[in-house]
């Protein structure tokens, strides 16, 4: 395990450091660096580290996640209200309408499997959109009209949700009304729960400071990444009982602390996760290409790629569709379609399910599956990291100051 840490960690940041060299996404190099190191082409990578990639991947987010929330404002968050909500669930919508009107004519499957592809390919990437989102908070560029916020808001709990159910159906069963109330429930009880465990904690180190033991930032760390896990073990422990989203109770945390802790505290601990990032990061691209089957894209065939093409048509009309009556510009609204394309982490981690649980579907679903990470997560990569500058405007100090 530890050769393939080391191959994951130098060969990750070399490539990424290569294509931040020349112009490119560091992510285009972390994701090529895993295919190449992966099972599927040199399988120089321990067995050991890839029955945990999923885990390692899922840490690495969370650790995004906290600085996320370190540093969301959320009144920001309010001033956007019905477009970040319309976010979550009306661009995913779509792009699964799209899949299950085309894809029985352009791939030959009938119109379950095609949901179950559609719900697959639904989700935007956390893993690419949310340190790009915190990078522009961080620069205030687009947050006068909220846009990282808004986009922030993510559409994989939905998409997740939607794709139990097309499984379920897939499979002989039938859609249940229950999976659908346990997306309001899943969110309304994460933000709660995280909520809460911010504020205990926020209330410990109070207590512990009034009483002169100063809790120093670098055992904040280490005690903020232990709840942020102790959250995402809630979910599954409930997992059956109650709907829990983990992930929104991680940054629900993280923004409960950075409103009752002083600024200065927030900005050191949002630095220290940030530096924490450059490790996950590494392990979170890397292991997402890993988990990518190149000879899949490779079946996938041209039909594939047009279905993918159309689909991020009707994905971009949702898009649009949240943006009416927001009063963002034409840049802001192109923005926001360009930021709402990658694939990649939802992706990775369900698209091999269908084939696992032996739907006829599930080797063409795998293949488009891939073939989306490997077309959408460097091109929207590539579409934030070259536009923003262009078509977000950055708050003035003036702006800031008032």
């Amino acid at each position: 395990m530890l050769t393939s840490l080391a191959l994951v960690f130098l060969l990750g940041l070399a490539a990424a450091a290569l294509c931040s060299r020349i112009g490119l996404p560091r992510i285009i190099g972390m994701l090529l660096t895993g295919i190449l190191i992966g099972p599927y082409v040199l399988n120089w990578l321990d067995d050991s580290i890839l029955s945990i990639s999923s885990e390692l991947r899922q840490m690495a987010l969370i650790i995004i996640l906290i600085k996320a929330g370190l540093s969301l404002n959320l009144s920001d968050l309010k001033k956007v209200g019905r477009p970040a909500v319309m976010m979550a669930c009306v661009p995913a919508s779509c792009e699964i309408l799209a899949f299950f009107l085309l894809a029985p004519h352009i791939l030959g499957i009938n119109r379950i499997e095609a949901a179950v592809m559609g719900a697959v390919l639904g989700a935007v990437s956390p893993a690419v959109v949310v340190p790009r989102m915190v990078q522009l908070m961080e620069e205030k560029r687009g947050t006068g009209q909220g846009i990282p916020q808004m986009i922030l808001a993510g559409d994989d709990i939905y998409v997740i949700v939607l794709f139990s159910t097309f499984v379920g159906m897939a499979q002989g069963g039938s859609a249940n009304m229950m999976d659908f109330v346990n997306i309001p429930v899943s969110i309304v009880l994460g933000v709660a729960l995280g909520a809460a465990v911010g504020l205990l904690l926020h209330l410990f180190l109070e207590t512990a400071y009034r009483h002169g033991c100063y809790v120093r930032n670098s055992t904040k760390v280490i005690l903020i990444l232990g709840l942020s896990f102790l959250l995402m073990a809630v979910e599954t422990w409930l997992k059956g009982i109650v709907s829990v989203s983990g992930l929104l109770a991680v940054m629900s945390m993280a923004c409960v602390l950075k409103i009752k802790s002083p600024e200065k505290v927030t900005k050191r601990l949002s630095a220290k996760f940030g530096k924490l990032w450059i490790a996950a990061e590494a392990i979170l691209f890397v292991l997402v290409g890993a988990a990518v089957d190149i000879r899949c894209a490779v079946q996938a065939g041209a039909a594939a790629v047009l279905m993918i093409a159309l689909a991020l048509v009707f994905r971009a009309v949702g898009v649009s569709i949240c943006m009416l009556g927001t009063g963002l510009n034409r840049k802001e609204r192109l923005f926001c379609v360009i930021a709402y394309l990658p694939k990649a982490t939802v992706q990775a981690a369900i698209g091999s399910v269908p084939l696992s649980m032996g739907l006829p579907c599930g080797q063409l679903v795998l293949s488009v599956a891939v073939l989306a990470i490997l077309i959408t997560a460097p091109l929207g990569a590539i579409g934030i990291d070259r536009t923003a500058g262009r078509l977000l405007v950055q708050e003035s100090p003036s702006d800031i100051a008032e």
